[in-house]
């Protein structure tokens, strides 16, 4: 026996098959050609939207525990890397002079980044002479040749120590002498450090062919500095200088001696111009100062108690924190232009 609610059969099974799919075509459009079309759109862009809204926090996920395990933003390091890169190659390829702006800027802005970090740190270093000692230093590499060059780092230095002396002299607050003879050799080495080092690739970068020099010995440090950290960030274990720089491991530097390896060989044969077997002394003696260089800056960062010389570069820190690698490595390279020059093959 039956009410006046009876449905007739199949009606609820066709509203609850509705309902389980709610992207299909209603039945008043099912014969509408542009209405299933339509729906089948919806539900595409549906899916679609879904599948980006999933793969961006899967990203999102996989960047912070990146960020978790390094302390940076690797997504944002690795964009501002490449657009750094892709300015500098255009700067060495297309005139070199556009070259020398960039690596004054560099340098000034590292001076800058070390004095203020020495100051913070109680040290005496004045900024004035430091910023246009270093200036000094880089127009007279490409302006005024090689032994010149060191007449004028002799004069910079002098004027370094000279202003620090006359300034604690003007002081008058009872600095002990200790303490002042630290503030003079801390001054020095800042013009050692950044500015001179940067002016011996200015020095390489006049002479002939020294563009691809320098292009080399970069790409040389930058692969390095990759190799270490791919292969520290997936097979790092075991600590290589845990006092200096604790996320430093020997897996990640013998990623870095095969990068550099292979990168000099290739740089050699191709760029070069070389015999293939000198691209394996000019791989290792770039690792070599591309090593020393990091955690030379590792430890002064630690004795200064910092983590970055600033954060002006996201993901990366401070100019000179992604300087640290190469300025000790472009005395290096220049030695290598003359040592090897003779070898070049036309």
């Amino acid at each position: 026996m039956t009410d006046g609610s009876a449905q007739p059969p199949g009606d609820g099974s066709r509203r609850r098959d509705r309902r389980a799919r709610p992207d299909s075509p209603p039945a008043d459009a099912a014969g509408d050609p542009s209405a299933v079309l339509h729906a089948h759109l919806r539900a595409a862009r549906s899916e679609f939207e879904n599948q980006v809204a999933r793969t961006r926090a899967d990203f999102e996920e996989a960047n912070e525990r990146l960020k978790e395990r390094t302390g940076r933003d690797l997504i944002l390091a690795i964009l501002i890397g490449l657009a750094i890169g892709a300015v500098l190659i255009a700067s060495l390829i297309i005139w070199k002079p556009v070259f020398l702006i960039l690596a004054g800027a560099a340098a000034i802005l590292g001076v800058f980044e070390f004095t203020r970090a020495l100051q913070v740190a109680g040290r005496r270093v004045d900024l004035v002479p430091q910023l246009f000692g270093a200036a000094a230093l880089l127009l007279s590499a490409w302006f005024f040749g090689d032994w010149l060059h060191w007449v004028v780092l002799w004069a910079v230095v002098t004027v370094v120590v000279v202003w620090r002396l006359l300034g604690q002299m003007v002081a008058r607050d009872g600095r002990r002498y200790a303490d002042v003879w630290d503030d003079v050799v801390t001054g020095v080495l800042v013009q050692l450090y950044v500015p001179f080092l940067a002016s011996l690739c200015v020095v390489l970068l006049r002479q002939d062919r020294g563009e691809w020099w320098v292009l080399a010995f970069i790409i040389i440090a930058a692969a390095a500095d990759t190799g270490a950290y791919a292969t520290g960030l997936t097979l790092g274990k075991h600590p290589m200088a845990p006092r200096i720089s604790p996320k430093k491991t020997w897996e990640g530097f013998a990623g870095a001696v095969l990068a550099a390896l292979v990168a000099g060989v290739l740089l050699a044969a191709l760029m070069l111009h070389l015999p293939w077997g000198t691209g394996l002394l000019i791989g290792a003696v770039i690792l070599a100062t591309a090593t020393v260089g990091d955690l030379g800056e590792s430890m002064i960062k630690r004795d200064l108690g910092i983590k970055d010389m600033s954060s002006w570069l996201p993901g990366h820190g401070g100019v000179l924190d992604r300087l640290d690698s190469i300025l000790p490595s472009a005395g290096a390279a220049l030695a290598l232009y003359y040592l090897l020059t003779p070898l070049v093959t036309q």
